[in-house]
């Protein structure tokens, strides 16, 4: 029985969502490092850029940190400071200003109001509970035989997937609001301001392929449940 249950067919489906994973993750990564080479002709920093962008919108009180790695930039709203990593700080280069810009866009969405982020901030604490009961539930229900307990399992890993459907269309918004703003105040121009586009796209990939993986996983823990069932 443990034999077949490591040839089982569903791991094609896992399979699959990693090479999704890993592909938006190349194509983000080595999109990031040409455009990182692509520096801009004003000769401004990402730091500076996102200083710039957050006077412009009011924001004063949003400071700018310096957080150690690679792509690690993040805005966290509730100690109001955009962190940008090693590889964007003090970076001149477009996708660098990308990349911050973005993270300001963020900012800008907290400060309108802007509904889907906060759909998504409201749901945070019942997606944590759902994803810290849901594969104990789902293994549980699996090794003992109740499906129903496994399909229970797999419904709460769906609150993930919800989550992360929620969370694609402020991510894609943020993007926008960054190459609108980069254009109307002149901090990228030309071929500059498409370097941080496709930068920004590649990055938009991953978050794509995160829905698109756990779509894939939700799949295979109800097929798996409802095999229990039967």
């Amino acid at each position: 029985m443990l034999y077949g249950y490591y040839l089982d067919p569903t791991y094609i489906l896992v399979i699959i969502a990693f090479l999704l994973t890993m592909f938006a993750s190349f194509g983000v990564k080595s999109t990031f490092n040409k455009y990182n080479n692509v520096h801009s002709s004003r000769g401004i920093t990402a730091a500076d850029a996102a200083r710039k962008i957050l006077d412009a919108n009011g924001l004063y009180n949003i400071r700018i940190d310096r957080v150690s790695g690679e792509l690690t930039d993040h805005f966290s709203p509730k100690e109001s400071v955009i962190r940008l990593s090693d590889s964007t700080y003090n970076s001149t280069s477009v996708a660098a200003i990308g990349v911050a810009a973005h993270e300001c866009g963020h900012a800008v969405q907290h400060q309108v109001g802007y509904v889907p982020i906060r759909v998504r901030n409201s749901i945070v604490p019942v997606v944590n509970v759902c994803n810290t009961l849901a594969m104990p539930l789902f293994l549980i229900g699996l090794i003992l035989g109740i499906g129903n307990l496994a399909m229970a399992g797999a419904i709460l890993f769906g609150a993930v997937l919800v989550f992360q459907l929620v969370t694609l269309p402020t991510e894609i918004n943020a993007s926008r609001r960054a190459m609108k703003t980069l254009e109307s105040m002149y901090l990228l121009e030309g071929d500059e301001l498409k370097g941080a586009r496709k930068t920004l796209t590649a990055a938009a990939m991953t978050y794509v392929a995160a829905v698109a993986a756990s779509a894939l996983q939700l799949l295979r823990l109800l097929m798996l449940a409802n095999r229990r069932r039967d």
